[in-house]
């Protein structure tokens, strides 16, 4: 069987996907909070709408990663939502979703990415520095998991 990888914008049909994929990973480290929960439940409204992104990565018509570009101010994004089902991580799906979330930022003009995580996730800030995210320091967050910020300049 050929499991070949495309990357796909935002489709409603995906929505579920979205969801489901985020709260498998934040539910299992951590709590799922309003904030993810307004993201999840409408990515149109709290994502697209504003100018932002929702990319999924998908094995023949399976659904199995996603990232978001967040748009937060002037060329300025958060890259948001990055989730792989647990089923199919350590494949380079993740840094395949973020290049192609990357390739899409500077697309568009954005001259900076931040994100913000926690130090226990450690394959995720791993491959963040692959990407070419540094370490910088933490802002307020609506987020109380987040305990490291990291940017990039495009």
């Amino acid at each position: 069987m050929n499991d070949e990888l495309s990357i796909v914008d935002f489709s409603t049909e995906y929505r579920g996907d979205f969801k489901r994929l985020n709260i498998a990973w934040i539910s299992k480290y951590f709590s799922v909070e309003p904030h993810d929960l307004e993201q999840l439940d409408d990515p149109e409204h709290y994502i697209i709408g504003p100018g932002g992104y929702v990319l999924f990565a998908k094995i023949n018509d399976r659904v199995v990663g996603t990232v978001a570009l967040v748009p937060v101010s002037e060329g300025v994004y958060e890259l948001a939502k990055m989730a792989v089902d647990e089923a199919f991580q350590g494949r380079r799906i993740g840094k395949k979703l973020g290049e192609a979330l990357l390739a899409r930022a500077r697309e568009i003009g954005a001259h900076r990415i931040f994100l913000e995580s926690n130090r226990r996730l450690t394959p995720a800030l791993t491959l963040y520095e692959r990407l070419g995210f540094r370490e910088v320091p933490l802002v307020p967050t609506p987020y109380a998991r987040a305990d490291i910020r990291m940017e990039m300049m495009l």
